[in-house]
């Protein structure tokens, strides 16, 4: 008995002869390599179809092609070598191939003060594209911080000397009595207001590395008030003084940020914005920043 041809019916003619932009496979379940951790992560791979002709392309191609990110690290390089895949087992039928790669990057970080350390998980896209022989890669970041807002804690300087003008008056004082006060209810009658806040990052990169880790460190580090992890008092008091001393409006915040990946020999260009959760307001207090390196 002679075995039949299995039908491929994708190879059939389309009926309505139409090129389509994007084809694919959305949440693909994978796993990737990044900085030494294997993550878990959601892909979606896609060519466009640009014989109008062809009635669809073959998936299972695609899906084959990624088994290449589960044996390397994951780098530009290796991000465009699967895309040449995508268009090699598509060749006649697509000119341009997509992929994106969703996951939760991993970083351990210490305490400011107590030797704890806990992990904390940072939203990461990593999209890359090769269009018209041109290759891109670009990553979404969201960096979750602290801001405590300038005008709350300069309103509550005030209503703090109003209270000491009413306890002591024109008393003589003594240092112990201060000091007293000072820890007291009576000798912090108010506080500024802050708020867990967002910086959420869209980055075009250059050069031959991801540099994930890299960009997040910078963005904590001109931020200053990265929400931490594991803590005990002394971590905590100290993460109230950094707050204290480091005050800023969303407007600051996107500011900062915007220096600090202009100084990244990595990035090539990028999208900003910061969202402060209002403790104060039913509404958020957002700002924006894009910037482009020119070459010379």
């Amino acid at each position: 008995m002679n075995a039949l041809t299995l039908p491929d019916i994708a190879a059939q003619a389309s009926r309505q002869a139409l090129p389509l932009d994007w084809v694919g496979m959305c949440g693909i379940a994978l796993p990737i390599l990044i900085d030494g951790q294997r993550l878990s992560a959601r892909a979606d791979a896609g060519v466009s179809l640009d014989d109008g002709e062809a009635r669809g392309i073959h998936m299972s191609r695609l899906y084959l092609a990624l088994e290449m990110l589960e044996q390397q690290a994951l780098t530009p390089a290796l991000l465009r070598n699967v895309l040449q895949r995508f268009l090699d087992t598509h060749e006649g039928l697509s000119k341009n191939a997509y992929l994106r790669i969703h996951t939760d990057l991993l970083l351990k970080r210490p305490a400011l003060v107590s030797p704890l350390a806990g992990w904390k998980s940072y939203p990461v896209s990593i999209e890359a594209r090769l269009e018209n022989q041109m290759f891109h890669v670009e990553l979404k970041i969201d960096v979750t911080y602290s801001s405590t807002c300038p005008c709350s804690a300069a309103l509550a300087r005030q209503l703090i000397q109003q209270q000491f003008l009413e306890d002591f008056g024109n008393t003589p004082l003594q240092h112990e009595d201060v000091l007293t006060w000072l820890g007291s209810a009576n000798g912090i009658v108010a506080t500024p207001h802050s708020q867990r806040s967002s910086a959420q990052l869209h980055v075009h990169l250059q050069g031959e590395h991801l540099a994930l880790t890299d960009l997040i460190n910078d963005a904590e580090a001109a931020l200053g008030t990265a929400v931490q992890t594991a803590v005990k008092r002394a971590d905590e008091q100290a993460f109230a003084l950094a707050n204290g001393q480091n005050l800023m409006f969303c407007e600051d915040a996107a500011r900062r940020l915007n220096l600090a990946l202009k100084r990244s020999d990595a990035v090539k260009a990028f999208h900003l914005k910061v969202i402060h959760a209002e403790s104060l307001h039913a509404h958020d207090a957002v700002a924006e920043s894009r910037w482009t390196r020119h070459s010379a």
